[in-house]
């Protein structure tokens, strides 16, 4: 804010742009989240969020255990995204993790869903892609440009 000689405000605006999300969605399947596996974890997250990807979820079907460095981890992860516009989800996560997220409120920060249910915002994961024109039947839109989906899938297993 400054003021000129007339004694009126003059009040500058400025807005920063958000860097865009560039992979639309991936995947990750985690089998141990622990503070033991913390540094490999938080390796593969931090490739991952490079990618500034849209939409991240993360696959806890195969995860036996976690404790509070991972959810500590996780709630970095989201607030990184957020702040690129993208969104964390977890999915299926056993019994006894859903109420350790439960517990620590984790579930009212991120959507949590059992099986392969749709995200919050009532999308299904993203479908496969299918290329349009006249070799697939369908109709090709002379100004659209191809595009080619990136789709990711990243596999965390800590081995002892």
């Amino acid at each position: 804010m400054r003021a000129d000689l007339t004694g009126e405000e003059d009040t500058e605006v400025t807005t920063s742009r958000r860097p865009e999300c560039t992979v639309p969605f991936v995947e990750v399947s985690i089998t141990e989240f622990d503070l033991a596996c913390l540094p490999e974890t938080g390796a593969v997250f931090d490739r991952l969020l490079a990618l500034r990807p849209a939409r991240v979820v993360v696959d806890l079907s195969g995860c036996r255990h976690i404790d509070a460095a991972a959810i500590g981890l996780l709630l970095d992860v989201h607030r990184q995204l957020v702040r690129t516009g993208g969104v964390l989800a977890l999915r299926e996560p056993n019994p006894r993790i859903a109420r350790i997220l439960q517990a620590a409120h984790l579930d009212q920060i991120l959507p949590v869903h059992a099986g392969d249910a749709p995200s919050a915002a009532g999308e299904a994961a993203p479908p496969p892609a299918v290329a349009e024109g006249p070799s697939s039947g369908g109709p090709a839109r002379p100004d659209a440009a191809p595009r080619q989906p990136a789709y990711g899938r990243a596999t965390v297993t800590v081995r002892s």
